[in-house]
């Protein structure tokens, strides 16, 4: 199994501004002190070396969208984030190198910034191409419709030329979608918000995000805890720290990198991918949420450690 995240970002998409990227190359070059290099691939080397991911990179500025790869041909995608259109381009390359044309879209909710790229989605733009969309929410294909209507966009949902195919799901049940084993579970949100478990290959990977998760929620957290069981990888709703989870922004709907940790360490589960990320924070403060986060799994382990990632628009990850 391959997980691909094209987008992280929370409640919209955040690119990064032009006077961010200066910045960047401000401290390349303070840090390359007039150093030369004799190649490119020298020079890379020496940024990989020296330069923290926050000064080398971004961690993108796309809503919610990532894939997993499974054994089967067909695609699967969770949420319609911005992030979809980049996905999208990237599909027709892997259409014409002979991969199925079949889409399978599994809805944490509608959200918009869940279904915001759906409209630039060029594949349900070509006959031939089928597009399974699922989720435990009865309004998903309302929703996309309503977001294409003539006041908001000026190309209808009927315009488009790919066969739609929507089916409600239950949670409690398993389902056996696109060569995995499917569940999914009523989260903490408004309006509902579902969580995905896909088992494939004899791995497992979460996708978990708006849901908020409370320090007095323990015995209401259990469920989420057997979800998570022994995951290989567990995609999880990060979009605050403990103290604004706490604060100002309780019932907001989102939860913290704490939350994230102590529930990953109940349910035994292998690695964490931070994701959702708050749209106000920049790469040097999510790069130091990151550590604070590596740092306080480290204090809180008590048996196998918990990798923790920070998803990235463009991460891969093979479990």
């Amino acid at each position: 199994m391959l997980v691909r995240f094209w987008g992280t970002r929370g409640s919209l998409p955040t690119p990064l501004r032009a006077d961010s990227v200066r910045e960047k190359i401000v401290d390349a070059v303070m840090k390359a002190n007039g150093r030369t290099f004799d190649s490119e691939d020298e020079a890379a080397r020496f940024v990989d070396a020296e330069f923290s991911f926050a000064e080398r990179g971004t961690y993108g500025g796309d809503s919610s969208c990532v894939e997993i790869v499974s054994d089967s041909d067909e695609f699967i995608v969770c949420d319609m984030g911005s992030g979809l259109r980049r996905f999208g381009i990237d599909s027709f390359r892997r259409m014409a190198e002979g991969k199925p044309k079949v889409f399978n879209f599994f809805m944490s909710h509608l959200h918009w910034d869940h279904i915001m790229g759906f409209p630039f989605f060029g594949p349900a733009f070509v006959p031939g191409v089928t597009i399974n969309i699922h989720g435990g929410h009865e309004e998903i294909e309302t929703a996309l419709r309503r977001q294409q209507e003539q006041i908001s966009f000026p190309v209808p949902f009927d315009a488009l030329n790919a066969t739609f195919n929507f089916r409600t799901l239950t949670p409690g049940e398993t389902y056996d979608i696109a060569g995995c084993r499917v569940q999914l579970l009523d989260q903490f949100h408004d309006n509902d918000s579902y969580g995905y478990r896909f088992e494939c290959g004899g791995k497992a990977a979460v996708y978990s995000t708006d849901s908020e998760h409370k320090p007095d929620r323990e015995a209401e957290d259990q469920a989420f805890v057997e979800f998570f069981r022994n995951a290989d990888l567990v995609i999880f709703d990060t979009m605050y720290t403990l103290a604004d989870a706490v604060t100002m922004k309780e019932d907001w709907g989102h939860s913290s990198n704490v939350a994230a940790v102590d529930l990953c360490h109940r349910a035994g589960a292998r690695r964490l991918a931070m994701f959702h990320h708050e749209p106000v924070n920049d790469d040097i403060t999510m790069l130091g949420i990151h550590r604070e986060t590596i740092r306080y799994e480290e204090l809180m382990r008590q048996n196998r450690p918990l990798e923790v990632l920070c998803a990235y628009d463009g991460l891969e990850i093979e479990l």
